[in-house]
């Protein structure tokens, strides 16, 4: 990969968000981390730039930096095909921060529209879930 790369510009947003991606799931997030900065600084688009930012957020979450995750996770707007996956990681890194209720909420209101049956209950319980202050 690393080959593929070096005849790309310094600065190709895609290759150095894929080979961030093939350091992220060899595991090696402290290598990924910075290359998934580079990509975005570099200007990112599109479904990738959506991408980037959830995949950055994991890895964050994964070398103990949940707090950054949630930060990055809760700033993003609405990702698309890939929404579920956001909420999914974002309940993750609230719970790793001790946010449970906000966790189980976050978690649950991702799953609830997916539901054939007891919507509204389960949005209603979801809602009054304890959460942090500001949060809940």
């Amino acid at each position: 990969m690393r080959e593929l790369v070096a005849g790309r510009p310094d600065d190709d947003a895609e290759a150095l968000f894929e080979l961030a991606g093939v350091h992220d799931a060899l595991g090696l997030e402290d290598e990924a981390i910075p290359l998934y900065r580079r990509a975005i600084a570099a200007g990112l688009e599109g479904e990738s730039a959506r991408r980037v930012s959830i995949q950055l957020a994991s890895s964050l979450r994964n070398v103990g930096n949940s707090a950054e995750a949630v930060a990055i996770l809760e700033a993003m707007p609405d990702a698309g095909v890939d929404e579920g996956a956001r909420q999914a990681f974002l309940a993750l890194a609230l719970h790793d921060e001790g946010r449970h209720g906000d966790a189980l909420r976050t978690a649950l209101l991702a799953l609830i529209p997916t539901l054939d049956g007891y919507r509204r209950s389960l949005t209603e319980y979801a809602e009054e879930l304890p959460g942090t202050v500001g949060n809940g």
